[in-house]
């Protein structure tokens, strides 16, 4: 959600430092391998600095127009994040579109695998009950491709001036406006 629904505030070299994990390695992955009561507490600690973060989320660009039209229209919308479900669901009213996913379309960290495992998707396209390749993955990160790759979903990359990681996704689009304009005018034919 952080940059893709929302604009982006984590500061993850702080989240490292704060927790005593090398730079650049993965945070998730880094918890996990942790003695339990250390994972424990270093978790507790994310969460409470993640609420903050999520509470006072900022909706990016064109993100609200763009989710309420998806709903509006009957599109399955979910949401899949490296973030706690209920931190995504704080999020969600914080900008206003808490009304727009069911719980059951809110996938986080604990639920499945986090990104880049195709975990996710699969879980989405055996609950819609659609092929991979007629859903499509929205996101900011080169984990949001990796995992929309692996699960052979169509990447869409947004609120990115640069496409950092070509061959990844199968559009690059500038915000939620512009994808909510290329939607319209292929609804339109």
């Amino acid at each position: 959600m952080d940059g893709t629904l929302t604009e982006p505030v984590h500061d993850f070299e702080l989240i490292r430092r704060e927790l005593q994990i090398p730079p650049g390695v993965d945070i998730l992955q880094h918890l996990a391998a942790l003695p339990a009561q250390q994972a424990a507490d270093s978790h507790a600690w994310l969460m409470q600095h993640e609420r903050a973060l999520a509470e006072g989320s900022i909706a990016a660009p064109g993100a609200v127009t763009l989710i309420r039209a998806l709903h509006a229209e009957g599109c399955r919308l979910g949401i899949l994040t490296r973030n706690a479900r209920e931190l995504a669901e704080v999020t969600l009213a914080a900008i206003g579109l808490a009304e727009c996913f069911a719980a059951g379309e809110i996938v986080g960290r604990w639920e499945v695998e986090p990104k880049p495992s195709p975990a996710g998707l699969q879980y989405f396209a055996a609950r819609w009950d659609v092929a991979p390749a007629a859903m499509r993955m929205v996101g900011d990160h080169y984990y949001d491709l990796a995992t929309a790759k692996a699960a052979g979903v169509p990447g869409i990359l947004i609120n990115m001036p640069e496409d950092t990681w070509p061959g990844m996704a199968q559009w690059q689009l500038r915000d939620c406006a512009q994808l909510l304009q290329h939607w319209q005018a292929a609804a339109l034919g």
